[in-house]
């Protein structure tokens, strides 16, 4: 009798060895590595094709349909904006976050709307009992009927899934989530890599085939460690992350791969006990408890995606009490806090070897872009002279090395966006050639330096 042959899958990035290995060679995760069998693939029948659709036939591409106007409309705008403004038939969708984030919250949300106008959505739960999500749809929905054309059932082995996606023919399959989900024919837990990765290929298979729209919830763990998502990224058309701080009340749905539609689009919604609720105009609701005319505090105008936020940055400086000052990032980039406090240093002057530097992004977000470079170094700078920024003005640039000012893209648009909230001044970097005009109705200060702005940005 032949002997079984067997592989060693590292359960946090998916690496494949044929031996074990106590530290993975990829991800250096240690006792990462989980034994497998390898199933025993069935004979190929004479004749056979691999295709998603059975037998493969090419066609001319100018025949094949695709129009924009194909998308299933999705009642949620935030939602629909970031998946590029709709549903598209036959996609495979992905919806990350971390445990307890409003996942499934969302989820439910999309699913009641989409069934309203009578749409079959099939609503497949391998977490949570049949009574649990009646309850919450309840809670959602209010004192309105749930519709009709929307299913739900609770199952966690995928042949049993894919027969009840046969009967029922739904136009949108929601399963929550991938990691509870099994094939029997495959030796591995549920959850694991191997079986995380099947079954989400067999999903694929299924909406490209079928033309049924499927969305797949998967987890992060609170380190970030595990390797659902990650895996399910090369397999999925579209890759959603529901980010935001637990203790807070706003979430972002943000893109980061869009085979329909832009990525780095962003939605906004506000957790409540009604749902997540959306933002049109977060902007107007992250300056709302702000004050005004107060040292350490400056506008940033960032793009999330192609939507330009107005965000409060905050600073402090403060002397240190140890030997070693202190440095606290909180929606920024720990090194970039640095670079700027070096280079505030450095070429403007300022003390700060011996302050302990605070910067913190108003509301939870999580800042990445460099322009706002110009808002966090005026934000300590600010504290350190114990001056207020002008309440009028945002700060748009990202800083150098040497000092020197450096134009971000899409100025233009986060001009027209500030002028919108009714800011009258805007320090920017001096622009060397422009590649559209700048709106009229905002005052535009220009400086090639990070001390020529400073000046400019506070009051004397």
């Amino acid at each position: 009798m032949p002997r079984p042959q067997t592989r060693f899958v590292c359960q946090e990035c998916g690496r494949i060895v044929a031996t074990y290995m106590g530290r993975c060679p990829q991800c250096g995760a240690f006792n990462s590595m989980i034994e497998e069998l390898l199933p025993e693939e069935a004979p190929a029948r004479p004749g056979a094709t691999r295709g998603l659709g059975g037998r493969s036939i090419p066609k001319r591409l100018s025949e094949l349909s695709g129009e924009v106007d194909d998308r299933l409309p999705l009642p949620m705008a935030e939602f629909a904006r970031v998946l590029g403004g709709g549903l598209v038939p036959g996609s495979i969708i992905l919806i990350g976050g971390d445990p307890g984030i409003g996942k499934s919250t969302l989820m439910s949300q999309m699913a009641i709307e989409i069934a309203l106008p009578g749409r079959r959505v099939l609503y497949v739960s391998g977490e949570e009992s049949e009574k649990q999500i009646k309850m919450r749809a309840a809670r959602l929905i209010g004192r309105q009927p749930l519709p009709e054309a929307l299913f739900l059932v609770t199952e966690t082995n995928l042949e049993v899934i894919l027969s009840h996606v046969r009967d029922l023919r739904p136009e949108v399959l929601i399963v929550d989530s991938i990691q509870t989900t099994y094939l029997p024919e495959l030796e591995s837990s549920a959850g694991s890599v191997t079986q995380v990765r099947e079954c989400a290929s067999q999903l694929r298979e299924l909406a490209k085939s079928s033309g049924i729209t499927v969305f797949v919830v998967g987890h992060v763990t609170k380190e970030g460690a595990i390797a659902g998502p990650r895996v399910l990224e090369h397999i999925v058309d579209t890759v959603l992350y529901l980010e935001g701080d637990r203790f807070q009340a706003y979430r972002l749905l943000r893109s980061v791969k869009n085979r329909f539609g832009a990525t780095s689009e962003v939605g906004v919604f506000e957790m409540r006990e009604a749902g997540l609720i959306e933002v049109p105009n977060p902007s107007e609701v992250f300056l709302a408890e702000r004050m005004v005319n107060v040292a350490g505090s400056a506008i940033a105008v960032t793009m999330e995606g192609t939507r330009p936020l107005l965000v409060e940055i905050q600073g402090l400086t403060s002397p240190t009490q140890f030997g070693n000052a202190r440095r606290t990032a909180n929606g920024v980039d720990f090194n970039r806090l640095l670079l700027i406090a070096a280079v505030l240093t450095r070429r403007v002057g300022l003390k700060l070897a011996e302050q302990d530097i605070f910067v913190n992004v108003v509301g939870g977000l999580q800042i990445e872009e460099p322009a706002a470079d110009l808002a966090v170094a005026a934000a300590i700078a600010s504290s350190w002279y114990d001056r207020p920024v002008q309440a009028e003005a945002v700060l748009i640039g990202e800083i150098g090395l040497a000092g020197e000012l450096r134009m971000p893209g899409q100025i233009a648009a986060r001009l027209r966006e500030a002028q919108k909230l009714g800011f009258q001044k805007a320090v920017i970097p001096k622009a060397l050639r422009k590649a559209e005009p700048y709106p009229s109705g905002i005052q535009i200060i220009e400086a090639r330096s990070l001390a020529q702005a400073l000046n400019a940005a506070m009051h004397r």
